[in-house]
């Protein structure tokens, strides 16, 4: 009897094992795949198969299925017509309508906030963020070093999105920052070459988050909106500069994912 109890107990452990197992394999299968297309190894238009990263990084087949599906799901690469993924060919164009679609949505849920009373333990988390990245930014006079700012800046936005109170706008907007260039404040961390003006940027961004909180509590849906759909055009802005250092699109998504990536650790650690 105490045999079987102890049979019994063991088992899962072997499930979880294997589970992790396999979770390993997946995200080996996702940064391998994305390295692969953010390298330059893939190039825009190629097909991408199962096949290829069994064989390249030495994965099983459902962890390289589930990594084509994760990073189609990040636009890297896309579905066709006849069958299969190819490696998405990206335009300006792209990015600007990423940023534009997520900046209307986050303006929705700010009116959704305004006309419905967003929570006030919500109302004051939004406020202390603002007190800290009042003191990040003053801190970027004398170092610019965005990554505190990048980090405050996201939780402000989850709050944001949560003080809308609409789970059908929050998991469209889940999906549509998964892209790698649609996240508020994508491209801060990237500016480190052309500092003052990023600087000036964020001090407008700054001074938008508070003017979006006053309407919020003021009950004012139709401001918020409209702030907060002008606000996501501080991403075009940064878009706009990074466009002008002479890097490959691709390379720019591949360091923007990288930051992203970068933060999403640290906001669940």
């Amino acid at each position: 009897m105490r045999f079987g109890v102890a049979f019994g107990e063991e088992q899962p452990l072997v499930i979880d094992m294997a589970q992790d197992t396999e979770q390993s394999q997946t995200v080996k299968a996702i940064l391998g795949l994305r390295g692969m297309i953010l390298s330059g190894r893939l190039q825009p238009g190629n097909r991408v198969r199962e096949q290829l990263l069994v064989d390249e990084l030495g994965v099983s087949r459902t962890p390289a299925r589930a990594a084509i599906i994760h990073v189609c799901k990040q636009g890297l690469i896309e579905t066709q017509p006849s069958g299969g993924y190819t490696v998405v060919r990206f335009s300006e164009d792209d990015v600007f309508d990423a940023i534009q679609l997520r900046g209307t949505l986050e303006g929705m849920s700010a009116r959704r906030a305004a006309e419905r009373g967003a929570p006030p333990r919500l109302i004051e988390a939004m406020r202390f963020c603002l007190d800290e990245l009042d003191i990040i930014v003053d801190r970027l006079r004398d170092n610019f070093d965005p990554t505190d700012y990048d980090q405050c800046n996201e939780r402000f936005h989850q709050l944001l999105r949560k003080a809308g109170q609409s789970p059908m706008i929050e998991r469209s907007i889940d999906h549509v920052i998964e892209l790698p260039f649609a996240a508020s404040g994508a491209f801060v961390n990237i500016l480190s070459t052309q500092k003052d003006a990023a600087r000036d940027i964020l001090l407008v961004s700054q001074d938008q988050h508070r003017s979006i909180v006053d309407a919020i509590e003021k009950r004012e849906g139709a401001r918020a909106e409209a702030l907060t759909i002008e606000h996501s055009r501080s991403s075009w802005k940064y878009l706009q500069l990074t466009m002008n250092s002479d890097k490959p699109i691709l390379q720019l998504i591949g360091e923007v994912m990288a930051n992203a990536d970068n933060t999403k650790a640290d906001l669940t650690s």
